[in-house]
């Protein structure tokens, strides 16, 4: 009976987690490649015009006591609502692997060890540039999502990268998982140095996710813009430059 009564209450904890409400000007479309399903939300309205492109955070991929999670859907809805406010012609919003759908191509290390892997950096660039084609890309990464958009511009120069921007950016996750002792990311790819392409990065001097020290020592200070107050997800006054 406990263990009828816990299955049941996680497949409702996974079904809430997966239902997502955008405005009904964007279009929900899961974008299909060779690796994974991506869910996507999309305002396309200006073919002229460069598209911006949200790519999520890392989600709930660990409980509180530091186990992985069965399901990655983050629970917050900051990164959305940074979309919403986008007043751009051009958007999506690109969920990261196995946040928001079932795909049985999803085990638990792509949310954990294997969350910057190969195949996963692979099938975001393919979702890109199913969505973009030629056009120019403002690239928008959040948390982990910023670490994603990094690798994807570095292996995948065919995107036509206008300007990449970072929120809360881990941007080297050994010395993250390190600054924390936490287990090392073994199935990631990681960055050593950041893509040569026009960029800003925001930083909270009040994360303890991505702490500022961090930010610092990855991002030159002429990019790195430090919002006073923010925490890693609630960044007061917030103005993105996007130029």
């Amino acid at each position: 009976m406990k263990k009828f009564l816990f299955t049941l209450f996680c497949l409702v904890i996974c079904g809430c987690a997966r239902q997502f409400v955008m405005p009904e000007n964007y279009e929900y479309n899961l974008m299909q490649n060779s690796k994974f399903n991506l869910a996507t939300w999309q305002k396309i309205s200006n073919s002229n015009q460069p598209i911006h492109i949200y790519i999520e955070g890392d989600g709930r991929a660990f409980y509180a006591n530091g186990a992985p999670t069965a399901d990655p859907t983050p629970h917050d809805s900051f990164m959305r609502d940074l979309v919403v406010n986008d007043s751009s012609a051009n958007i999506a919003y690109i969920a990261r692997p196995c946040q928001f759908i079932n795909d049985s191509n999803c085990d638990v290390s792509v949310w954990t060890n294997g969350r910057f892997s190969k195949s996963v950096i692979d099938s975001v660039a393919a979702t890109i540039k199913q969505i973009a084609g030629k056009r120019p890309v403002v690239l928008i990464g959040y948390s982990g999502g910023a670490m994603v958009t990094g690798l994807v511009i570095k292996q995948h120069p065919e995107i036509n990268i206008k300007k990449w921007i970072t929120i809360a950016g881990v941007l080297n996750h050994h010395d993250w998982t390190e600054y924390f002792g936490d287990a090392i990311l073994d199935k990631s790819l990681d960055m050593d140095s950041l893509p040569n392409v026009p960029q800003i990065h925001y930083a909270g001097d009040k994360d303890n996710i991505v702490p500022i020290e961090l930010s610092q020592k990855w991002i030159p200070a002429d990019k790195l813009k430090i919002i006073s107050g923010a925490t890693h997800n609630n960044f007061p006054n917030l103005e993105i430059d996007f130029k």
